[in-house]
């Protein structure tokens, strides 16, 4: 019963921030982008929150299950992409304004703007229901109700709380659930190195980092499909855009890059070591190990990081799709219309997390389609590189279209057929986007 009100109590709070912040609210400008006036803290605890979703923490615990210490490389990849990230965060922070289908417009015209804000939120649906699917899977995991009755609640509360606050909230309770985070897998890293054997599993080596489950071919499909959203991301972007300078935006890059390297070992030891023990998840095994204060904290940190990526992802998708509509977000009614996408989009998401249940499936079939679409030419315009506008839409569809292809047939046909698909997917883009137009006779 005491983790019942424990939940209650985390979702109750979440939602009286977003009542708090949206009585704050004075202008578009502070639902969108905070005012452009967060500082380092307030930053880079977005940042780390939104990266560390349910879906990041869940999904590495899960793959370690099954390809032990080479899951270290899921988030080791997006530390690499943040890194590759930070010499051109300034770019994206002086380009930017809200979203990255107005800054691909700049780049290439109103054509492309428009494709790309048709694009995104259709891939990042995916991501907004790894999130639910995740608080599902952790609510549901306690025992008191079920999958899709826990899918439907966690669905409705990300709803309420995106609807409320926008980013002042978001900005507001990241800061602290990244701590919270932290702190709750801190706790239980402690107590299971104080009860388990550590000579009961493998120790981590360099040779552990590749096996017959993960080879240095799915490290590289992994590194273009999932670490280059990092570099290239909306909702990455969306924090840089909140960030008072250029400085803020950069520094906010580095520290969360540096951050996720411990926090990948953690992850990862935390799945290999319960999987030598009699639970069969990550729930189970903290309820019998933690005491009942540390396995509070342990289930409202899994719940804060979930929270933390599905209301920034859901913002950020209803802000592309209102823009889109509207052709405006600084309009008097961009906010209300904002508000009415996001319940349309978190409903959608809903209805996908009752029929797909797996994280990592989610997840990186909705990140396979966005890579192959936009890391490309999003990059090109950022290093200011010479590109065919002309052919800039094209190159956006058919990336994204082979890569997602690639996605299936990895995983329900061939994986070596898949992942080549998606190593081609970004040479077609590349090809498309640099080919010139004939000249006209």
């Amino acid at each position: 019963m005491e983790i019942e009100i424990t939940i209650a109590i985390y979702f109750t709070a979440v939602l009286a921030i977003g009542v708090y912040s949206a009585f704050k609210i004075k202008s578009p400008g502070d639902y969108y982008v905070a005012g452009k006036k967060a500082g380092l803290i307030p930053v880079s605890g977005s940042l780390l929150a939104t990266i560390l979703g349910g879906s990041a923490i869940l999904g590495t615990i899960e793959l370690s299950r099954e390809i032990g210490w080479a899951a270290l490389w899921f988030l080791f990849s997006a530390a690499a992409g943040l890194a590759f990230l930070i010499p051109l965060s300034k770019k994206v922070k002086r380009f930017g304004n809200y979203t990255l289908p107005e800054m691909i417009g700049l780049f290439y015209g109103k054509k492309a703007e428009t494709i790309s804000s048709a694009i995104i939120p259709v891939a990042w649906l995916g991501i907004v229901a790894a999130q639910i699917i995740a608080a599902a899977q952790i609510i549901s995991g306690l025992g008191f109700i079920d999958y899709n009755i826990a899918a439907i609640v966690s669905g409705i509360v990300f709803i309420i709380y995106t609807l409320l606050g926008g980013q002042l909230s978001i900005l507001k309770t990241d800061a602290l659930q990244a701590a919270l985070i932290i702190t709750g897998l801190a706790a239980l890293i402690f107590f299971s190195l104080q009860s388990i054997s550590t000579e009961s599993f493998e120790s981590f080596s360099f040779q552990a980092l590749f096996n017959s489950s993960f080879t240095a071919f799915d490290l590289l499909v992994l590194l273009l499909t999932y670490s280059v959203t990092f570099m290239v991301g909306p909702d990455i972007y969306s924090r840089l855009f909140c960030a008072k300078n250029e400085k803020t935006a950069t520094r906010s890059i580095l520290a969360v890059a540096l951050i996720l390297i411990p926090v990948s070992f953690a992850l990862t030891y935390l799945g290999i070591v319960s999987q030598q023990t009699d639970t069969n998840e990550i729930i189970s095994f903290a309820e019998h190990l933690l005491p009942g204060w540390a396995y509070g904290l342990f289930i409202a940190a899994l719940l804060s990081a979930v929270m933390s990526s599905a209301d920034t992802t859901l913002l950020t998708s209803s802000m592309i799709i209102n823009e889109l509509v509207s052709g405006n977000l600084k309009g008097s009614n961009s906010m209300r219309k904002t508000r009415v996408i996001i319940v349309i989009m978190g409903a959608l998401s809903i209805v996908i997390a009752l029929f797909v249940t797996s994280v990592i499936q989610s997840l990186l079939f909705a990140l396979a389609f966005f890579s192959g679409a936009f890391v490309v030419p999003t990059l090109a315009g950022l290093l200011d590189i010479k590109t065919n506008k002309k052919h800039v839409v094209a190159a956006i569809v058919f990336g994204g279209l082979i890569a997602l292809t690639g996605k299936i047939i990895n995983s329900y046909y061939n994986e070596t057929l898949g992942n080549s698909t998606i190593i081609a997917a970004y040479f077609i883009n590349i090809l498309i986007l640099f080919t010139p137009s004939k000249k006209s006779s």
